[in-house]
């Protein structure tokens, strides 16, 4: 079979980097089903692109595509069949339907009944035939989360289409988009490249376009970006910032990268550094540097599109609209230290946190009052104080000068302003961590007095957003309530703080004016995050459902539990505990008010080992059981039931509990119901099955 190179480029004015990834994934998912839709057996698909194209080449492709032969099902003997043995009408209708003659049908067995199949052949078609219709259908399929209409509405991409190169090896596909027809021509790159330039073969493709200075593999433009900032590392003795996001932004940004080495005046280095770093990343797109020591230097590495014979230029180009950020950043923080953080309250007070929520600082007080609260109920007032006062602090920053510039840089900026007004380190750090964690992986706090804050933000934040019936819907969490929740465990987790959330979640509403069907909706919603979370740390479904079920009020307690039933989950004691339990309750909940009022405990009466066993280790764990929950001891717990499962498999093994003899019928019966009075202690085994 022959075998060729299929070529598809799609020429753009500059498509945005937030784009590119995105699309390029899309549209080798996209291209890979239709190829296999089309049964066209091929060797390699590439799937990437730059700022001005994107680009689908596959290597050795089939000539033609595979043929297709199918077996479908019909109707059953009884009905294909008439008393003459001749095909019925619904026989010969489904031979039609499926376009195949009466010698193509056959019947095979399906789970013991016969049926009708009809045996589809489909010889394979030249790809030529094929390919135009597969390449107009990319370009209708890939649709970018913004995307730019033509005059014919059904014309949309991210930016208007200027060239289409459709190769079939050297011969042209016809396809067309928003006007524009496939052919041979190509374009270089912007500065350095043809504006014009002839493909003869899909395979000469990209040998022709690096001469014309465009590396078209995204992949290997982010290698030369970090090969290149290597080069540079050497020369400075410095580090750069590996940024992973970044150098993939920059190489969605050019189509040849050039790195570059820029500096600026060591006074900026004055500047809290989350705003310097601020500034080069998300402004200019630019990579900072540290010295051996882990300090900020006063360098930064760019990445050009232009390999310009002096690259002083460009450096001195990007350095200057560097500067022009950076001293903006320098005034905005000279002009914010003359004015107190506790002086700009009156200002956050006029800050729309929600229009039924009232202002940023009404949601500050509510959290301050409610970190007050907590503190003084878990017997923490060591901090109060501190706590307090960061409360109070807690959001100034949001209406200065250099947070309303850059708004990355919030609790950032507060604590810098609190640290040179002489605020305490702990008040100073507080403002900050309320913050952490800003995201999956981020630091936690370092200290109590920010965990506590973040923790009453978040939950007030749940509680609030659900009053005014704005809770997270699909996909939709505009109010970050997921984030919120699994923030709030997070911190509990890492900092060890054993918080009973349930009342933590009850002041709130009562802070909100919450009513009871709000908190409903809080609390499954809020149960609903945590079993997802502690099911992503690698728990069973079973164990995690007793857990959140038992101790969702102490998520702490929640994860501790988890991890002690966890490590007894496979021991040999454990399924048949399970099983045991499940039955006391099968047994137990099929008895009216008036049986269960009638079984008493004799144990005079019992007569067999199993149940003076059973009635031994109930006697011998109770206590113990009861003791290791009061101080949420897991694994005494765990020690405890390893001997009730002996004794109670035991007793299901030997003994009859519907004895005919209502006294000891009743009286196995209350056995039974002290053992589900120990499990309910525990939580719903019910929920292990």
């Amino acid at each position: 079979m022959i075998l060729r190179d299929l070529l598809f480029e799609i020429g753009t004015e500059e498509i945005p980097a937030r784009f590119m990834t995105w699309a390029i994934a899309e549209l080798e998912r996209i291209a890979a089903e239709d190829l296999a839709a089309l049964r066209l057996a091929y060797e390699k698909l590439t799937v990437t692109g730059t700022p001005r194209r994107v680009v689908v080449y596959a290597e050795n492709v089939a000539e033609r595509q595979e043929d297709f032969e199918q077996s479908v099902k019909g109707p059953p003997r009884t009905q294909a069949l008439d008393a003459d043995g001749k095909y019925t009408k619904a026989a010969l209708g489904f031979a039609k339907s499926r376009g195949v003659k009466e010698a193509d049908l056959r019947f095979e067995e399906v789970n013991g009944v016969e049926y009708l199949f009809a045996v589809v052949k489909e010889a394979g078609r030249d790809a030529a035939d094929l390919l135009t219709g597969f390449l107009a259908g990319l370009l209708k399929k890939l649709v970018f989360p913004k995307n730019m209409y033509w005059k014919d509405p059904s014309v949309r991409f991210a930016r208007p289409v200027r060239w289409i190169v459709a190769l079939w090896d050297g011969d042209l596909i016809p396809v067309s988009f928003g006007g524009i027809a496939s052919g041979y021509a190509s374009r270089g790159h912007r500065i350095m490249g043809s504006p014009s330039v002839n493909i003869p073969m899909a395979k000469d493709y990209w040998g022709i376009m690096e001469r014309e200075m465009v590396i078209v593999d995204h992949n290997r433009r982010q290698k030369m970006i970090t090969s290149g900032m290597e080069e540079i590392e050497k020369e400075i003795g410095g580090t750069a910032e590996r940024d992973i996001e970044l150098i993939e932004e920059n190489a969605q940004l050019v189509e040849y990268p050039v790195p570059f080495l820029g500096s600026f005046e060591k006074e900026f280095l004055d500047i809290p550094e989350e705003v310097l770093i601020a500034t080069m990343k998300k402004n200019q797109r630019y990579f900072p540097v540290r010295d051996s020591s882990g300090r900020l230097m006063a360098n930064f590495i760019g990445v050009s599109n232009n390999k310009a014979r002096d690259m002083a230029v460009v450096r001195s180009g990007n350095e200057r609209v560097l500067r022009a950020r950076l001293y903006d950043a320098a005034f905005f923080w000279k002009e914010d230290l003359q004015k107190p953080l506790e002086s700009l309250l009156p200002k956050l007070d006029k800050v729309l946190y929600q229009e039924r929520l009232g202002s940023v600082f009404a949601k500050s007080e509510r959290v301050r009052a409610l970190a007050a609260r907590l503190l003084a109920d878990i017997g923490m007032t060591d901090i109060a104080e501190a706590v307090d006062r960061a409360a109070l602090l807690s959001k100034a920053d949001l209406v200065t000068s250099m947070v309303f510039e850059f708004p990355e840089v919030q609790g950032v900026m507060g604590r810098e302003y609190a640290k040179r007004e002489g605020e305490s380190g702990a008040v100073a750090n507080a403002i900050f961590e309320q913050y952490l964690p800003r995201f999956a992986g981020d630091e936690l706090p370092k200290g109590r007095e920010g965990a506590i804050i973040g923790l009453c933000d978040r939950i007030d934040t749940i509680v609030a957003i659900h009053r005014v019936g704005l809770s997270p819907s699909g996909s939709q969490d505009p109010y970050g309530l997921r984030r919120a929740a699994r923030c709030i465990n997070e911190i509990l987790w890492g900092l060890g703080l054993d918080i009973d959330l349930g009342a933590l979640f009850g002041w709130s509403a009562e802070a909100l004016d919450a009513g009871e069907g709000v908190m409903e909706k809080v609390l499954e919603f809020y149960r609903n995050r945590l079993h997802n979370q502690l099911r992503e740390r690698g728990h069973a479904h079973g164990t995690t459902s007793l857990a959140v079920a038992s101790m969702w009020r102490k998520p702490l307690q929640a994860l501790r539990m988890l991890d002690a039933f966890d490590e007894v989950a496979d021991a040999e004691w454990f399924a048949p505990l399970v099983l045991s339990a499940v039955r006391v309750n099968n047994i137990l909940g099929k008895l009216t008010d008036a049986e269960m009022a009638s079984a008493k405990l004799a144990p005079d009466m019992l007569k067999e080992d199993a149940e003076k066993n059973l009635l031994s280790a109930l006697d011998r764990q109770s206590a113990i059981v009861s003791r290791a929950l009061a101080g949420y001891d897991w694994k005494a717990v765990c020690l405890a039931l390893s001997d009730l499962s002996g004794a109670i498999s035991g007793f299901f093994d030997d003994v009859m509990v519907m004895s005919d003899d209502m006294g000891l019928r009743n009286c196995r019966l209350a056995l039974l119901a002290r053992c589900r009075g120990l499990f309910d202690s525990i939580g719903d085994f019910s929920l292990l099955k």
